[in-house]
């Protein structure tokens, strides 16, 4: 089940709090996709990272650019709840 995004706010450096509709929320470090490179290259500069936004239609984070992390990955790495078979795993921090 998808759950929509209701709120996200900056923590840490590289962490939000995002906020579902189910009421669950928690925290999400996003430093390892810095490791990833290409289009999370620009995350280098913190502000790019800063300037997020929530989608009003598909309820997940967006950022300048066309970059979007899907909502169910969102889901899992704020909650610990286990990703649909279907998904790419969160990039661990190890």
């Amino acid at each position: 089940m998808l759950h929509d995004l209701l709120a996200a706010e900056p923590v840490g450096s590289y962490c939000l709090r995002l906020h579902f509709d189910d009421g669950r929320s928690g925290v999400v470090d996003f430093s390892p996709y810095l490791e990833r490179g290409g289009v999370f290259e620009r995350w280098k500069d913190h502000a790019e990272f800063l300037a997020f936004r929530i989608d009003p239609e598909l309820k997940n984070l967006v950022w300048p650019g066309d970059l979007d992390l899907a909502p169910e990955t969102l889901y899992a790495a704020a909650t610990g709840e286990p990703l649909p078979d279907w998904c790419e795993p969160y990039p661990s921090s190890s």
